[in-house]
């Protein structure tokens, strides 16, 4: 039985992927080919096309569009449908941590895009994730993130709060209390899954169906394990606080107070979060992390499942 990096259902079969990982991208994709070049060649041509693509961010990028007659993945400049991510030279197993902790977060109830692992001529691992911000053929949604929002930019996109995070909600958002939800489950799953990375740039509205709302969560990572002598565990303070955190400022101060959710609201989300922990690690045991990285990454989430729970 193998493992499908789309689904992560086990399957018996010729292929790398499952039939249903396959339709997930197509009803009509058959299989999905490996990406035609290794993850060195994939770091070298994101930094050689870099200047013409529109996708910001520091970590190394490509855009591509899914090939169904080809059943491929191709590179493109302009008009890519979805995001590539090859490996990092700098940090351990990131394509990996990156879907699981995607995978993670959507298991909690949060909006993510479409996204999986694909292989690579190399037999390395390429994280991929289909594009929000694209509708039907041509149709381009609007989307801005919050660092545009609040005049800042990738320089300064760690110098605000969780605070005005959730007052640029109330600024621009059609239902503040609706998206107010959202962002305190956001921040909890962020929290417990070690994501110490969710600065303004990473956070983003998004306008379609007449209303301004939250963007689907993206760039969600294990960056606790993933880098060396993490010591924050978030990216914005809470109460002028980024590490040692409590249930206390989180739930009582952020949701309660500043948030101004009821309680049974608060209650419906930690109910459903802690329900799900023994999903969360079915999904952890059925990842693509070594089993190194799967105990670090358990050890953490046990920890702080402890502190909020």
């Amino acid at each position: 039985m193998k493992t499908c990096p789309i689904t992560y259902e086990e399957f018996a079969g010729g292929t790398r992927y499952s039939p249903k990982g396959l339709r997930r991208l197509s009803p009509l994709l058959k299989d999905l080919k490996d990406l035609p070049l290794s993850a060195e060649e994939q770091r070298q041509e994101a930094i050689a096309r870099a200047p013409k693509m529109s996708v910001p961010g520091v970590q190394l990028k490509l855009s591509a569009l899914l090939n169904v007659n080809g059943s491929s993945f191709d590179i493109v400049d302009i008009g890519g449908r979805y995001i590539l991510k090859p490996p990092s030279v700098l940090y351990r197993e990131i394509p990996e941590n990156e879907d699981l902790t995607m995978r993670l977060a959507a298991s909690a109830g949060i909006e993510v895009p479409l996204h999986g692992l694909v292989y690579s001529t190399d037999g390395s691992r390429t994280y991929f994730i289909k594009r929000f911000d694209r509708a039907g053929r041509k149709e381009k949604l609007p989307v801005e993130d919050f660092a545009q929002l609040s005049g800042k930019n990738r320089e300064t996109k760690h110098d605000s709060s969780m605070e005005q995070v959730a007052g640029i909600i109330e600024r621009y958002c059609t239902f503040p209390l609706v998206e107010h939800l959202k962002l305190f489950k956001l921040t909890l799953v962020s929290y417990l899954l070690g994501n110490e990375d969710m600065h303004l740039k990473n956070f983003s509205v998004i306008r379609r169906e007449g209303k301004t709302e939250l963007s689907p969560a993206y760039d969600l990572l294990n960056t606790t394990i993933a880098a060396r002598n993490a010591t924050e565990e978030l990216a914005l303070p809470v109460r002028g606080r980024k590490r040692n955190l409590s249930r206390s400022l989180l739930v009582d101060y952020f949701a309660r107070e500043r948030l101004g959710l009821t309680g049974a609201s608060i209650e419906s989300v930690l109910a459903g979060l802690e329900s799900g922990f023994t999903g969360w690690e079915v999904l952890i045991g059925r990842s693509f992390l070594s089993a190194e990285m799967k105990k670090k990454y358990r050890s953490l989430l046990a920890h702080r499942r402890g502190i909020l729970f």
